[in-house]
């Protein structure tokens, strides 16, 4: 059970490691304008106080936190020109010394996001 621990423990710091990376590249003018809106969904939600299903919820509420996000992190990467995941890989080492970064734009579009959808639902099923 504790190895099942220590494994998750390593899978976050490589999370956060690479979130702080794709942080980094969505500043860097080499990255395409489709990979740069990609980063900015994948941060925005990582970051965000928002979770597509609460993590309250038993089980499910996790599995977005393991699942989505590192698939996510995984297409972004893929985005980037190496060299600049390089760079940014270096830079990255310091980023997430003092905890993580808020994001309170990107938590307000992810509710914005939230909203528009529970505003299609209800129109869509009050008709």
């Amino acid at each position: 059970m504790m190895k099942l621990f220590d494994d998750l423990k390593i899978q976050a710091e490589k999370i956060k490691k690479d979130l702080s990376i794709l942080y980094l590249a969505y500043r860097k003018p080499e990255v395409p304008w489709y990979a740069k809106v990609f980063i900015a969904l994948i941060v925005g939600y990582a970051l965000s106080p928002v979770d597509l299903i609460p993590d309250f919820v038993p089980i499910l509420g996790y599995l977005d936190d393991l699942i989505l996000i590192p698939i996510g992190i995984t297409l972004a990467i893929k985005l980037i020109p190496a060299e600049v995941i390089e760079s940014c890989r270096l830079e990255a080492e310091d980023l997430f010394k003092d905890g993580k970064p808020k994001s309170w734009k990107a938590g307000a579009i992810i509710i914005l996001v939230w909203l528009l959808v529970a505003v299609f639902v209800i129109h869509k099923f009050t008709r």
